[in-house]
């Protein structure tokens, strides 16, 4: 799918305060960058950012940082956030990165994020670009580099077809499947607490099942 391009972005986002510029210098040091010392979650393709700004208003203990790779998607989250802070609302424990995630163990030490949320990622369905997607084996040998011990990741999608390639993949490389379903909604112990996104919203109000796994290496 081809984004659209906003003029003025690139600049927009390498001018916002909410917005973090060469991440690869904080690489192991992450914990300087916010106010407190707290366990750091990521999301990665995080779109315009509502699901880590619900998290980071309700998880005031945890530091998140949102990744998206489009300048004119990140563009919409940092309209919201400014929109917050306007509001008198500063979330100090959220933060934006505008980077590819196959770069992500060059920004993050070992050990450095305690849980990576993967929300409706692009399902890229032609079969050559399997390793794109963001559950493929490529990308969970990414996350293994940076999980701290005992650190998750957690899917959520409406397409059952990307679902059940991730699952495979999630046992391909002998990662360890916590839990999972194919109806979210209709799960009780899964969906306790959960944050829906809007994409979430919008594919549930249709009718589609939500799937979601959780798995560690």
């Amino acid at each position: 799918m081809r984004l659209r391009n906003i003029p003025g972005a690139k600049d927009a986002v390498l001018e916002s305060p909410f917005t973090i510029q060469e991440p690869e210098g904080h690489r192991g040091k992450w914990g300087e960058v916010f106010l407190k010392q707290q366990p750091l979650h990521i999301e990665v393709g995080m779109g315009k950012g509502r699901f880590l700004m619900d998290m980071a208003r309700l998880h005031p203990e945890i530091n998140y940082i949102g990744i998206e790779m489009y300048d004119s998607v990140l563009l919409r989250a940092l309209q919201k956030r400014e929109e917050l802070a306007e509001a008198g609302e500063s979330l100090p424990n959220l933060y934006f990165m505008r980077m590819d995630a196959r770069t992500l163990p060059e920004v993050f030490a070992p050990g450095e994020v305690d849980r990576i949320y993967l929300n409706f990622s692009d399902p890229w369905p032609k079969a050559r670009h399997a390793k794109r997607r963001l559950t493929s084996r490529e990308f969970l040998a990414r996350y293994q580099q940076i999980l701290a011990e005992g650190g998750v990741v957690e899917f959520k999608t409406d397409n059952r077809d990307l679902f059940t390639f991730s699952l495979e993949e999630v046992d391909e490389s002998g990662w360890k499947l916590l839990a999972h379903t194919f109806d979210l909604h209709h799960d009780r112990e899964l969906c306790a607490g959960n944050v829906m996104t809007e994409y979430e919203e919008k594919f549930s109000s249709m009718g589609n099942p939500i799937c979601k796994l959780i798995c560690r290496p």
